[in-house]
């Protein structure tokens, strides 16, 4: 029997990734005068995977590895009015509409009727809160956790704190990186539900040899009956 079922957020519960995307696109437009070198997003990526253990995960610090690959690229010459542009981009970004990806609010609400329902998440701290408020999905949750990075520590560690086994708990997200193996790795179970556009950060190969407690579903709405089949054998 299942104890404890996480859910993931961003892009698993709501869109998210296309706001990246749109601001990438708006990012080699703003600097195209300055003849930006063509590997231009595989240096932004560069930065961001450099800045991730300085500022972490979310708006806030993608913004500050454009902000500082701009400076890079353009030798300096960027200017106040463009690096205030990017800041525009990063407010736009951080009050955008939530957009609930389909059937989730459907699946919530099935499972909470008979589990305990956690949400881990990344990112800012506030814009992450501020989200989950916004997108009325609170009230399935029994708690929230917005954590620095999602590794089999940290989920050892929420799990530890809750007084649940790993092998009692289910993880749903769309990364493999960060809802799936780390998971598989402590002995939880894990369901993984690709993505459309999926940030380069996320796409790593699906390793041989995963054990039977991972699952992969072809959209959020399968969860449930997922669950019920885990739970007809004795789950």
């Amino acid at each position: 029997m299942l104890d404890l079922i996480a859910f993931d957020a961003d892009d698993t519960l709501w869109h998210n990734e296309d706001l990246y995307q749109d601001a990438r696109d708006e990012f080699r437009a703003l600097l195209a005068p300055y003849a930006p070198p063509p590997d231009l997003d595989d240096i932004v990526h560069a930065t961001e995977m450099r800045n991730l253990p300085t500022y972490g995960f979310g708006v806030s610090s993608f913004t500050l590895s454009l902000i500082e690959t701009a400076i890079a690229v353009t030798d300096g010459r960027v200017t106040g009015a463009e690096i205030d542009r990017l800041l525009a981009i990063a407010r736009r970004m951080i009050w955008a509409d939530i957009r609930l990806i389909d059937e989730v609010e459907d699946t919530l609400a099935a499972l909470s009727a008979d589990y305990p329902l956690l949400l881990i998440t990344k990112g800012d701290l506030l814009h992450q809160q501020d989200k989950v408020a916004r997108s009325g999905l609170g009230r399935y949750f029994s708690g929230v956790e917005v954590v620095s990075d999602k590794t089999a520590a940290t989920y050892a560690d929420i799990l530890r704190r809750r007084g649940v086994e790993p092998a009692r708990f289910l993880m749903v997200g769309n990364s493999l990186r960060s809802d799936i193996l780390p998971v598989a790795e402590i002995g939880g179970h894990a369901v993984y539900v690709p993505v459309e556009v999926a940030w380069v950060y996320d796409v790593v190969d699906l390793p041989d040899g995963l054990p039977g407690t991972v699952h992969q579903v072809g959209r959020v709405g399968e969860v449930v009956a997922l669950v019920r089949r885990l739970a007809s054998r004795g789950y």
